[in-house]
C-alpha cells in the first residue's frame, strides 16, 4: 500500500465520521429546527480552535445485529477548543446516530473528556440531545451513565460544568445535567424529565404533554431545574459563551478581569430618590443593580424562577462578582422555600470559584403560612444561611431598606462573615416592622389613635440604620448616589482576603 493511499484512507475515515448518521438524518435534524452536534460545537467555540478526540471510536456491541451497524464516532463528538481564547472541553450527542443514545463506547469518550478537564483545570460543556441509554447494550450503557455521574460529582467545585439541553433528555440522562453547575434549555425544543408523559399516563393517570411536563418554560418557571433559556440554539450557545466570560477556568484561579471604560467613581443621582418614602411601596431592585455595575451588563441566573430574589453575574471595575438581591417588586422581597434554595446554590457556586459576593438587602422576613412551614421553610431557609456563612470569598452587603428578623441575619450580615456592610439612610434594621412590634409590646393597651403615635415613636427609634451602626454591625451609612464608588472601594480593599474554614471532610448542609 503506497503512502498516498494511507493518506486518502485517513481522509475517507474523517469524512465518514463527519457525516454521522448520513445526509438523510442530517436533513431531518435540520428540518426539525435543530443543528447537528458538529455544527453546535463549531458555533460554540472560537473559529478554528476545535480539536476532536476519539473521532473514529465505534461501539463494541454484538447483540441485536448491532455488529453490522457501526458508525465512526458512535453518536458522540468530543474534544477541546477555546471560548474567548480560554481552553474548554466539550462533548455533543449526535441525534443522527442511533438517536444520540448512550453506548458504553460513547460514555468512555465523555469520561475521557471529563478526566482531561479535571487534570488540566478547564471548564467542561455538555451539549445533550439524546434518546437515553442504548437499549441494545443493557447494563453496559447504565454503567456508562454512572461513571459520568461520578465524574460530575468529583469535578464539582473544581472546574465549572455546564449543560445545554438541545433536544430530549429523559430517564437517567437527566442526572448528569442536574449535577452540573448550570443548565441551559431552548424554548419549545428541549425537554427534560425522569419519566415521560406515556409512563405518567399509565401509572398516575395524569394527562400531560411533553412540553408541559419538561419543557424549557416549565423548568425555568416552576421547577427551577433550568438556569438559562434561549429562544433558539444560536442564542443559547451565545449565552454559554457569555457565562464562561465571567468564570475562572478552575477553583485555583481568580475570575477574569476585563478592562472597562465605565468610571469607578461614577455617581448616580437618580438613586437618591429611587426608594419610596412609604416602606410598603415596592420598587425594582434591578434599577439599583444596573445603575451601579459596569455598563449595565447583568447576566441574571434563573430570572423567571423565585423572582423574589435576584441572582446573577456582573462586573465592578472589570472584576466579576456574584450578585444576590431581594426583589421588593415581587412578594415584597420575602424569603421563601424556592428563593432560599435558588440563592444558596448560587452563593455556593460563587464561593467555590473565588467570585466575590455583593448582596443587596431589602427583606421583610420569611414568608408565613402553612404551605411554607409544611414544606420545610426552616430547613430550606437554613440552606441560604449555611451558604453565606460557609463562603470565604469577599462579601460586600448593602441594606437599602428593610432588614427584619432572622432574614436580616441570613442576608450576608456582619455576624455571618460580611466583610463590608453598608446601609442607606433609608435602611430599617429591626426584629420586625413597627406595627407588628407595637402589637406585641403593648397588646390592647392603647386606642387606635394612641397606637399610631407609639408606632411612629418606634419607627423613629428603630426603623433606621443608626442603632446597628452604633454597634458596628453596619460599617458605613452611605448616600445612594455613591453606591458604585463605595462597592468598588470595598472590593479593592478585600481583593487579597484570605480566610479558610476549619479542616473537615465536608459540612452537612441542611438538604
Amino acid at each position: 500500500m503506497d503512502i498516498q493511499k494511507k493518506y486518502s484512507q485517513l481522509e475517507e475515515f474523517n469524512l465518514k465520521a463527519e457525516l454521522g448518521g448520513g445526509e438523510e438524518r442530517i436533513e431531518k435534524q435540520h428540518s426539525s429546527g435543530k443543528k447537528t452536534a458538529r455544527e453546535r460545537i463549531l458555533q460554540l467555540l472560537d473559529p478554528g480552535t476545535f480539536n476532536e478526540i476519539d473521532k473514529l471510536v465505534t461501539h463494541r456491541n454484538h447483540d441485536f445485529g448491532m455488529q453490522e451497524k457501526k458508525i465512526l464516532g458512535d453518536g458522540l463528538i468530543s474534544g477541546y477548543g477555546k471560548i474567548n481564547g480560554k481552553l474548554v472541553y466539550v462533548f455533543a450527542q449526535d441525534f443522527t446516530v442511533f438517536g444520540g443514545s448512550l453506548s458504553r463506547a460513547n460514555a468512555d469518550k465523555i469520561v475521557k473528556i471529563q478526566n482531561m478537564a479535571l487534570q488540566m483545570g478547564a471548564p467542561v460543556i455538555g451539549l445533550n440531545d439524546s434518546g437515553g441509554a442504548r437499549i441494545q447494550e443493557g447494563v453496559e450503557s447504565l454503567a456508562g451513565y454512572a461513571d459520568i455521574f461520578y465524574n460530575n460529582v468529583i469535578s464539582s467545585g473544581v472546574v465549572p460544568q455546564i449543560s445545554a439541553i438541545l433536544g430530549p433528555c429523559a430517564g437517567g440522562a437527566v442526572y448528569s445535567p442536574a449535577l452540573t453547575d448550570f443548565i441551559f434549555m431552548v424554548n419549545e425544543k428541549s425537554h427534560m424529565f425522569v419519566t415521560g408523559p406515556d409512563v405518567i399516563r399509565t401509572v398516575t393517570h395524569e394527562d400531560v404533554t411533553k412540553e408541559e411536563l419538561g419543557g424549557a418554560h416549565t423548568h425555568s418557571t416552576k421547577s427551577g431545574v433550568a438556569h438559562f433559556t434561549g429562544d433558539d440554539e444560536e442564542q443559547t450557545l451565545m449565552m454559554i459563551r457569555e457565562l464562561v466570560s465571567f468564570l475562572p477556568s478552575n477553583n485555583m484561579e481568580d475570575p477574569p478581569v476585563k478592562s472597562t471604560i465605565d468610571p469607578s467613581d461614577r455617581i448616580d443621582e437618580h438613586l437618591q430618590n429611587l426608594i419610596p418614602a412609604d416602606p410598603n411601596k415596592p420598587y425594582d431592585m434591578h434599577e439599583i443593580i444596573r445603575s451601579v455595575i459596569d455598563n449595565k451588563h447583568f447576566l441574571e441566573v434563573q430570572p423567571q424562577y423565585a423572582q423574589n430574589i435576584i441572582c446573577g453575574f456582573a462586573r465592578f471595575a472589570g472584576q466579576p462578582v456574584g450578585i444576590v438581591a431581594n426583589q421588593p417588586a415581587h412578594l415584597a422581597g420575602v424569603l421563601d422555600i424556592n428563593s432560599s434554595a435558588k440563592a444558596a446554590r448560587f452563593v455556593r457556586f460563587c464561593d467555590a470559584f473565588n467570585i466575590p459576593l455583593v448582596t443587596f438587602v431589602d427583606v421583610p422576613g420569611f414568608l408565613p403560612g402553612t404551605a411554607q412551614e409544611f414544606g420545610g421553610i426552616i430547613k430550606h431557609g437554613a440552606k441560604l444561611l449555611y451558604a453565606f456563612s460557609e463562603a470565604t470569598v469577599a462579601k460586600i452587603t448593602l441594606i437599602t431598606r428593610k432588614a427584619y428578623g432572622g432574614a436580616y441575619d441570613v442576608m450576608s450580615s456582619k455576624h455571618i462573615g460580611g466583610d463590608v456592610n453598608f446601609a442607606y439612610p433609608t435602611a430599617e434594621i429591626a426584629v420586625m416592622g413597627p406595627e407588628g412590634a407595637i402589637n406585641i409590646l403593648y397588646r390592647n393597651k392603647y386606642s387606635e389613635e394612641e397606637k399610631g403615635k407609639v408606632v411612629e415613636e418606634y419607627r423613629e427609634k428603630f426603623a433606621n440604620p443608626y442603632k446597628a451602626a452604633s454597634l458596628g454591625y453596619v460599617d458605613e451609612i452611605i448616600h445612594p448616589q455613591d453606591t458604585r464608588k463605595k462597592i468598588i472601594g470595598a472590593l479593592e480593599m478585600t481583593r487579597n482576603k484570605r480566610k479558610s474554614n476549619p479542616p473537615k471532610k465536608h459540612g452537612n448542609i441542611p438538604l
